[in-house]
C-alpha cells in the first residue's frame, strides 16, 4: 500500500472539513514551485502566501508529484528498482552524475505560519511550525526546479533531551536507532498516521521525482541516556558522577595543539600526569561491578518505563556515562557533553596496554576513539551485529538508497565492511559516502566500499583570494573517487557569509555543477544566501554564530540545536534557483559529457596567478570523433568576486582533445548576462573575453 496515497486521501478529508473555515496561515512562496491554485490563495508583497495548509500540501503531492507516479505503485522501495543502472554506475556510482541537496527536516520547512513571531509546536491552528515529513513534501518541488536528484537527510532519529544543546537538542545526539524523531510528526495528519508513514510517503514522492534518498547514520557514538545503556551497560564507559563537573579532554605536554594520535606519540600521552588523572577516573560498568542491584534497576525501570534511566543510575550507583571529545590530542574543544562512544572493544588497545601503569577500567582516550588505528583483541560483537543491522532496517522499511557513516573514519575497518556489505546485500545499489576529510585517504576509502567521500572543498573552495579555490577544482579529478563539489557544510561558515559575500557563493553554487570529478552539493538554505551558520563545527571564526542583524529573531541561533527557520524571504531568493534551473536541465541534457572524467579538460591562462578557473568538455558522444564545430563545451569563471577581469583562456588543450578548431561559439549561459554569440578569441585562437566579479559563463564551441 502506498503510503503517499494514504496520506493524500488524509489531506483530502482535511481539506473537505475546512472549506468554510478562514486561514491567516502562510508559506514561503519559494515553496511553491508548483503553481498553487487554491480559491483562498493571497500574496504578501513581502513573499508570502496565505493558503489553506490542508488544500496547499494536499495539491504540492496531486498537482506536482501524483502526475508522476504512472501506475507504479513500489515507489517506497529503493530507486534503483525502477532504474537501469548504466554500465559503470552500479554498486551506487549512481552517485556520480548526482546532485544532492543537503535537508535538516526540523529546520528547512521551518516557518512561523501564523506570524506569532515565535516557532511552535502548536500553533493557531494546531500545527507544527518547526519542520516535518510532510512540509517537506512541498519543498520537492522547489528542489526539483534546482535539478536536485538526491536528498540527503541530517539524522531523522530519535535523539537524546539530556544534556542538550540548546533549545532543541543535537539530531546526533541520537538515543534510538531504530526510531524516528517524533518532533518531525505532523498534526494535521491526525495520530493513526505515524512519523514512519509520514517518512514512507516522503521517500516514495522523492522517488516519484526521480530523487534518491540517503541518510546519516552515526554508529561510533549514541547519547548519553542510550536506550541501550539499560540492557547493555558494558557497550559503554563509566565514570563517577561527581566527576562529571571536571570532566574534559586531557592535556598533553610538548605535543602542540590539534595533533593526530599516531602511534609514537602513545608514550608522551601515557605519561603524561592529565591523562593518568583522566584514567583514573573510569570505573567498571554497574551491571558487571553490582549485577544484583542493576538487576533490580532493570526490573523497575521495565516495570515504569517512563522513568530516566541515567537519572536512577545516578541515584543509585552515583555513576555515569562519560561523554565524548575529539580524538585530536590536545584539541581545545570541550567535552561533548551530550554523546558518548561506544565501546568496540571489550578490551584495551593492544598497542596501548605496554603503555598503562596498572589496570585500568574501560577508558575514553584518543587512541580508543580512533578504533580503525588501535583495536583490542575481544569484539564487542553483540554491539557490531546491531550495528550492522541499522541500515538493512531503513532499506527495508522506508526503502532509502544511501547513506553517509558518520565518524565512519573512526570505526573499525572490519566493522565498516560488514556495514556496508549487508546494506548491499538488500540493495546491490546502495551508496556509501565516506565522512573523509582528507583527500590523500579518498582511495582508502574507495577500497572498503564508499562511493564517495566528503573531502575538505568546504575549507578550499572559499578561499579563493589564496588560489586554494583553484588547486581544489583542478586536483579532483585524480583523485580515485569522487568528491564533494561544495563551499559549506551543515558544520561551516556560510559562503554568503565569507569574504565575498553573494558573489562568492553564485559563483561557487554555479561552478560546482562542473567540476570534474565532482558532486554538487547544495546546503539547505545555500540557494537564498543564508548568513547564519547551522553549526559552528568546523573552519570558523569567533563572531560566526552572530551573522545576523541584532534584531533578527534568529540572531544567535544555531539550527542544528535551536527552533530555527531559513529566510526564505532574503531580496533576490529567486537568483540562486532561477539560474539553478537552467544550468541543471542543461547539464542533465549533457550528463554524461559533464560527469566522464575522460571527457574533461583542465584549461590555463596567460598566468597561473590570472583569476580564473575552466574546464572543457568534449561532448560524450562525440567522444574520439574529429569534431569540426559543435561537441565542445568551455565553462569558465572569474574568481575575482570583486572587480570586473578580462581573461584570456587557453584552448590548446581542448582543440587537441576534440579536433575542434572553430573560432566562434555561443555563450549559453552566464550568471550575469544574456546568451549570445560568441567571437572572442585572440590571434593564437584562445578566448579572451570580459567578466564581471565573480560571473560564470557556459560556451560552446
Amino acid at each position: 500500500m502506498s503510503k503517499l496515497q494514504d496520506l493524500l486521501r488524509i489531506l483530502d478529508a482535511r481539506v473537505a472539513a475546512t472549506e468554510d473555515q478562514v486561514f491567516n496561515y502562510t508559506v514561503p512562496d519559494l515553496w511553491n514551485c508548483f503553481d498553487y491554485q487554491g480559491e483562498e490563495l493571497r500574496k504578501t508583497p513581502w513573499g508570502e502566501l496565505v493558503v489553506n495548509p490542508y488544500r496547499f500540501y494536499r495539491d504540492a503531492i496531486r498537482r506536482f508529484v501524483e502526475p508522476r507516479m504512472g501506475r507504479v505503485r513500489t515507489w517506497g522501495k529503493p530507486l534503483s528498482r525502477h532504474l537501469d543502472m548504466e554500465p559503470g554506475l552500479e554498486g551506487g556510482d549512481w552517485i556520480r552524475r548526482a546532485t544532492v541537496y543537503s535537508m535538516m527536516v526540523r529546520t528547512s520547512t521551518a516557518w512561523d505560519h501564523d506570524r506569532s513571531g515565535g516557532l511552535e509546536d502548536a500553533d493557531l491552528y494546531g500545527l507544527r511550525e518547526t519542520g516535518t515529513f510532510v512540509k517537506s513534501i512541498a519543498l520537492l518541488s522547489l528542489l526539483h526546479k534546482m535539478g536536485v536528484t538526491c536528498v540527503y537527510l541530517l539524522p531523522i532519529s530519535r535523539f537524546s533531551l539530556r544534556d542538550k544543546k540548546g533549545e532543541l537538542g543535537s539530531p546526533y545526539g541520537v538515543s534510538s536507532f531504530f526510531s524516528l524523531d517524533p518532533g518531525l510528526k505532523d498534526p494535521m495528519t491526525g495520530p493513526d498516521f505515524t512519523v514512519e508513514d509520514e517518512f514512507r510517503a516522503f521517500v516514495e514522492a522523492c522517488h516519484v521525482l526521480g530523487m534518491h534518498v540517503m541518510i546519516d547514520l552515526i554508529p561510533r557514538t549514541n547519547s548519553v541516556d542510550s536506550e541501550l545503556i539499560l540492557e547493555h551497560p558494558d557497550w559503554f564507559y563509566w565514570i563517577r558522577h561527581a566527576d562529571l563537573a571536571g570532566y574534559k579532554p586531557p592535556y598533553v605536554p610538548g605535543l602542540g595543539v590539534q595533533i593526530r594520535p599516531r602511534a609514537e606519540f602513545l608514550p608522551v600521552v601515557y605519561q603524561s600526569a592529565e591523562v593518568r588523572q583522566h584514567l583514573a577516573k573510569f570505573v567498571e560498568n554497574p551491571g558487571q561491578a553490582q549485577p544484583e542491584r542493576w538487576a533490580e534497576l532493570q526490573a523497575h525501570l521495565r516495570a515504569d518505563p517512563g522513568a530516566a534511566v541515567m537519572d536512577e543510575v545516578q541515584r543509585r550507583f552515583g555513576l555515569t556515562i562519560a561523554p565524548a571529545f575529539s580524538d585530536q590530542i590536545n584539541d581545545p574543544q570541550p567535552a561533548w557533553n551530550d554523546v558518548t562512544f561506544f565501546r568496540m572493544y571489550l578490551d584495551h588497545p593492544e598497542a596501548s596496554v605496554p603503555h598503562l601503569d596498572r589496570e585500568y577500567a574501560p577508558y575514553i582516550l584518543f587512541d580508543v576513539i580512533k578504533a580503525n588505528l588501535y583495536q583490542g583483541k575481544v569484539r564487542n560483537e553483540p554491539l557490531w551485529e546491531l550495528l550492522a543491522g541499522i541500515i538493512p532496517f531503513y532499506q527495508t522499511q522506508f526503502g532509502i538508497d544511501g547513506a553517509r557513516i558518520d565518524m565512519g573514519h573512526a570505526l573499525p575497518r572490519e566493522l565498516v565492511e560488514r556495514i556496508i556489505r549487508g546494506a548491499r546485500h538488500v540493495d546491490p545499489h546502495f551508496c556509501f559516502i565516506a565522512e573523509e576529510m582528507e583527500i590523500e585517504r579518498a582511495a582508502v576509502a574507495r577500497e572498503l566500499g564508499y562511493n564517495m567521500i566528503l573531502g575538505d572543498g568546504f575549507l578550499q573552495e572559499p578561499r579563493v583570494l589564496e588560489f586554494k579555490t583553484h588547486h581544489y577544482m583542478y586536483e579532483a579529478r585524480n583523485l580515485p573517487c569522487p568528491v564533494y563539489a561544495c563551499g559549506e557544510t551543515h558544520d561551516t561558515p556560510r559562503l554568503a557569509a565569507r569574504e565575498g559575500g553573494r558573489p562568492l557563493a553564485r559563483m561557487l553554487t554555479i561552478l560546482n555543477l562542473f567540476m570534474p570529478n565532482g558532486v554538487p552539493f547544495l546546503n539547505s538554505g545555500q540557494e537564498v544566501y543564508e548568513l547564519q551558520p547551522m553549526n559552528t563545527g568546523l573552519d570558523c571564526r569567533p563572531n560566526e554564530a552572530y551573522q545576523l542583524d541584532p534584531k533578527d529573531p534568529y540572531y544567535g541561533r544555531l539550527a542544528l540545536f535551536d527552533r530555527y527557520a531559513l529566510h526564505y524571504l532574503n531580496q533576490g531568493r529567486w537568483e540562486l534557483p532561477d539560474q539553478l534551473a537552467w544550468v541543471s536541465a542543461f547539464r542533465r541534457d549533457h550528463i554524461a559529457t559533464f560527469t566522464r572524467l575522460e571527457n574533461a579538460v583542465p584549461l590555463g591562462f596567460n598566468s597561473p596567478r590570472d583569476p580564473g578557473i575552466a574546464f572543457g568538455f568534449v561532448e560524450d558522444a562525440l567522444r574520439g570523433a574529429l569534431v569540426q564545430e559543435g561537441g565542445v563545451f568551455v565553462v569558465v569563471a572569474n574568481t575575482d568576486v570583486h572587480n570586473p577581469q578580462y581573461l584570456t583562456v587557453h584552448l590548446d588543450a581542448l582543440r587537441r582533445a576534440s579536433g575542434n578548431a572553430a573560432r566562434r561559439g555561443s555563450q549559453l549561459f552566464s550568471t550575469h548576462g544574456l546568451a549570445r554569440d560568441v567571437h572572442d578569441f585572440d590571434t593564437h585562437g584562445n578566448l579572451s573575453m570580459s567578466f564581471q566579479p565573480g560571473e560564470v559563463k557556459l560556451l560552446r564551441m
